[in-house]
C-alpha cells in the first residue's frame, strides 16, 4: 500500500504502464475461420506502421475491454479511420462501452473529413447491457446517416454480422464479405428455427453468396481477409477523401492496345447477337486496376470503378451478355445506387447504352419494378457531377430515358453511327403499325422483316436524334474515348467567380 507523501520512482510509472499495455494487448488466438485479431486487421489494412489506436486502455465496469479497436491511419498516404470488432472480448457483441468508443471514431472520421472502414465481427447487442446497448446501436446508426453526406464508408463482413450490428453495414455505402466466414442476417438460424419452423444454416440465411447474388445487401464477396483488405483499399483509391475533397488522379494512361483496336468491330452486325460490354469498357478507360461491384447481383447491368485520362470516374453500363442488358426491379436498384454515389462524391458517370427497355411481366410489376425504375430517374435528375453518355447498340423505351439520357440531364449524349434510339424496338414497332397489312400479307414473315428493315432506318437511327439536338453528335466507336475525355477536360474546369445574373436549370446548374 502506497501512503500519501511517499514518493514512487519513474521506473515504477513506467513499469505499471508496461503492466497495463501487456494486459490490454494481450493476443488471444482467433477462433474457428479467422485469421486474425482486431488489432492486427486495423493494423494491416492501412499502409505499414501508421496505424495509430485512440482509446487503447478503455475498459467496460468489469475491467474488459471495449469489445472495439478503433483509430486511424492511412492508406497509400491519405488518412482513413478503422474501426475493427474485437470478438474475443463477449464475441463482439456491442455493449455501452463498445457504442461509445465507435461513435468516437465515427464523430472524429465526420469531423476531420476522413474515410471510415467498419471491420465486422460482432454477434449483435451485448444481452446484458439491456437497452444501454439498444441505445448506444442507435447512436452509431444515427452517425452512419450523418457520415453519408461527408465520407465514404466502408464495410467489412469478416465474421458473423447479427441483429442490431447488420443495420450499420446496410447504411454504409459498399459491403464485402469474406465466403464461408462473414455473415449478415437479424435473426440466426435457432432463432428462425424456433420462430419459423425452418431449418437453415448461417450461410443460408445470411451468407455471402445469398447476399452478393440474390439479396443485393453486400456488394463484393472475397475469398480471404487479406482480399477484403485489398479490395476495400483500390475501392478507396478512387474516392476523395471527404465531399469537395482533390480527386486521387493518377497519370493518364492509354486503353489496353488490343481493346482499342477491336473496339471498331465490338457490336455484331446482328441486332439480336450478345456482346461483352466490357469489351468497349476495356477499349475506352485507361489500362491498369478497375473494380466491378455487385457482379453477381442484377447482372444485366454493370457497376465499374475505372480512370479517364487518369481521372477516376464511375461507369455505369448495360450488360448484353446478361438477359440482353434489360432493366428489372434488381438492376433498377443497382444502377440507382452506384449513380447516386458516384455523384455524392463528385465523379463523374460515364453510361455506356444498349438496353431493349425494362423487363415486362406479372413477376416484375409485382416486384415494383416502376418503382425502382423511379429511382434509376431520380438519381440522374439529381445527379451534380459530369454524366456523360455513350448508346453504344439499342436504347429503346423509358429504359431510353432511365439511362443518362440528355432529359434527365446528361452533360453530353452521343450514339455511335449504328446505334437505334426509339420508343419500342422494329419488330414491336412494326407488329402495332402495320397490324392489318400483315395479317393480310401472303407473306407476312417476309414483309415483316421488310418493315423492320424500313423502320430501322428511317426512324430508329440515331441521325434523327442528332439533327433534333437530343444527342449531340453521331460518332464511330474509335472516337468515343477522345470525346469523353475532351468534355470531361470542359465539365472539370472551374467556374467563373463573377456571375451578372443567376443561373437557371436547378442542381444541374450549380454543379
Amino acid at each position: 500500500m502506497t501512503h500519501i507523501g511517499t514518493e514512487i520512482s519513474p521506473t515504477h510509472h513506467r513499469a505499471r504502464l508496461a503492466e497495463r499495455r501487456r494486459e490490454r494487448l494481450h493476443r488471444i488466438e482467433p477462433r474457428g475461420r479467422r485469421e486474425y485479431t482486431a488489432r492486427e486487421r486495423a493494423e494491416m489494412f492501412v499502409d505499414a506502421g501508421s496505424f495509430v489506436e485512440m482509446t487503447p486502455l478503455r475498459t467496460d465496469g468489469n475491467g474488459k475491454g471495449a469489445g472495439v479497436v478503433i483509430g486511424w491511419g492511412r492508406i497509400d498516404g491519405r488518412g482513413v479511420v478503422v474501426i475493427s470488432h474485437d470478438a474475443a472480448v463477449a464475441s463482439g457483441a456491442i455493449g455501452a462501452i463498445f457504442a461509445e468508443t465507435v461513435q468516437k471514431a465515427q464523430r472524429h472520421a465526420i469531423d476531420h473529413g476522413f474515410p471510415i472502414v467498419y471491420i465486422n465481427d460482432s454477434g449483435g447487442a451485448r444481452i446484458h447491457d439491456g437497452i444501454f446497448a439498444l441505445h448506444g446501436c442507435g447512436g452509431i446508426f444515427a452517425l452512419n446517416v450523418e457520415a453519408q453526406q461527408r465520407v465514404p464508408q466502408i464495410s467489412l463482413i469478416l465474421g458473423p454480422c447479427a441483429g442490431a450490428a447488420a443495420y450499420s453495414p446496410a447504411l454504409t455505402d459498399w459491403t464485402i464479405m469474406v465466403k464461408e466466414q462473414g455473415q449478415m442476417f437479424l435473426t440466426g438460424p435457432e432463432i428462425v428455427k424456433a420462430a419459423t419452423g425452418e431449418d437453415a444454416s448461417a450461410d443460408e440465411i445470411g451468407g455471402s453468396g445469398m447476399h452478393t447474388e440474390t439479396s443485393g445487401v453486400a456488394h463484393l464477396e472475397v475469398t480471404s481477409e487479406r482480399e477484403a483488405f485489398h479490395a476495400a483499399r483500390l475501392l478507396l483509391s478512387y474516392l476523395p477523401s471527404h465531399v469537395g475533397a482533390p480527386m486521387p488522379d493518377l497519370e493518364p494512361r492509354r486503353p489496353d492496345p488490343v481493346a482499342a483496336e477491336r473496339l471498331p468491330y465490338v457490336v455484331p452486325d446482328k441486332a439480336s447477337v450478345v456482346f461483352d460490354m466490357h469489351q468497349v469498357i476495356d477499349g475506352v478507360l485507361d489500362g491498369g486496376p478497375r473494380l466491378e461491384l455487385m457482379p453477381a447481383h442484377g447482372t444485366s447491368i454493370l457497376t465499374v470503378f475505372g480512370h479517364l485520362d487518369g481521372r477516376p470516374v464511375g461507369v455505369l453500363a448495360n450488360q448484353p451478355g446478361a438477359r440482353g442488358g434489360i432493366l428489372d426491379a434488381k438492376s433498377s436498384v443497382k444502377a440507382a445506387r452506384f449513380v447516386e454515389f458516384c455523384t455524392r462524391f463528385g465523379l463523374p458517370v460515364i453510361t455506356l447504352v444498349d438496353v431493349p427497355g425494362f423487363l415486362p411481366g406479372t413477376v416484375e410489376e409485382s416486384r415494383g419494378v416502376i418503382t425502382h425504375g423511379a429511382k434509376l430517374l431520380k438519381a440522374y435528375a439529381e445527379a451534380t457531377s459530369p454524366l456523360l453518355t455513350v448508346i453504344v447498340r439499342k436504347a429503346y423505351g423509358g429504359a431510353y430515358i432511365a439511362m443518362g439520357s440528355k432529359s434527365l440531364g446528361a452533360d453530353y449524349s452521343w450514339a455511335w453511327s449504328g446505334a437505334e434510339i426509339a420508343v419500342m424496338g422494329p419488330g414491336g414497332a412494326v407488329a402495332l403499325l402495320h397490324r392489318r397489312a400483315l395479317r393480310d400479307s401472303d407473306q407476312p414473315e417476309a414483309l415483316r422483316d421488310e418493315l423492320a428493315a424500313e423502320y430501322r432506318e428511317n426512324v430508329a437511327r440515331p441521325y434523327l436524334a442528332a439533327e433534333a439536338g437530343i444527342v449531340d453528335d453521331v460518332i464511330l466507336p474509335e472516337e468515343t474515348r477522345d470525346r469523353l475525355v475532351d468534355a470531361l477536360a470542359t465539365l472539370s474546369q472551374p467556374a467563373p467567380r463573377t456571375q451578372a445574373y443567376p443561373q437557371a436549370g436547378g442542381a444541374r446548374a450549380q454543379r
